[in-house]
């Protein structure tokens, strides 16, 4: 199986998606580290749906702000790629052998703070530049024409903005390296309505 961009699905909570995202093509897959947050997974679960799953890379995701806990959080969970949310972090993490994702929220950046954090950040620091917004998924003309700019400076996957119906035009109109989507909840063990995660990520789907 494979899709027609990268994808990376956040906030993994279980083994359904792990297992049905997998089977679909999915790039990376994200797991909470913090036990602070709703999505967290604990190590032994981490470990036990890490070891169905083949073929993709394993992310985690943390939005602490102190360096011996995210040292502590990469000793216990061991994942392919970290993902932080602070990018005064970026010099000291970069030491480690371990690929990183810079998460920002589009609602908590004006247009001119956006393209300031990126001329900010020294690219060879970060894999991934992950822009999501917990606020708004409308991408006005004005916000395209600046992420149409930095995506074709920094490698972009945009986690807001798109439907399965207008995700192909969105494709065409913003070189983005991929997009994020979320995962869910499953409805009892081992059963989960996969719902527009289904929807988009069939869109995706290349025909063999």
């Amino acid at each position: 199986m494979a899709l027609k961009t990268i994808v990376k699905i956040s906030n993994v909570t279980n083994l359904s998606d792990a297992r049905y995202c997998a089977g679909m093509g999915v790039d990376l897959l994200g797991f909470s580290m913090d036990e602070s947050s709703e999505q967290y997974v604990a190590p032994d679960t981490f470990r036990e749906i890490r070891s169905w799953v083949t073929g993709l890379h394993i992310v985690g995701e943390t939005s602490s702000i102190d360096p011996l806990e995210i040292e502590r959080l990469l000793e216990l969970y061991q994942p392919d790629v970290l993902q932080i949310e602070e990018p005064a972090l970026l010099p000291y993490l970069s030491t480690f052998d371990s690929r990183l994702i810079l998460k920002a929220d589009l609602a908590l950046l004006t247009l001119d703070q956006l393209e300031a954090y990126f001329s900010a950040i020294q690219t060879d620091q970060v894999d991934y530049f992950l822009l999501e917004s917990k606020a708004n998924s409308h991408l006005d003309d004005d916000l395209k024409a600046v992420l149409h700019r930095l995506a074709a400076q920094y490698p972009i996957l945009l986690g807001t903005g798109f439907t399965p119906e207008s995700i192909h035009d969105l494709l065409a109109e913003l070189p983005v390296q991929g997009i994020a989507l979320t995962g869910g909840d499953e409805d009892r063990p081992g059963s989960r309505d996969f719902g527009e995660l289904m929807d988009i990520l069939g869109t995706l789907e290349i025909d063999d």
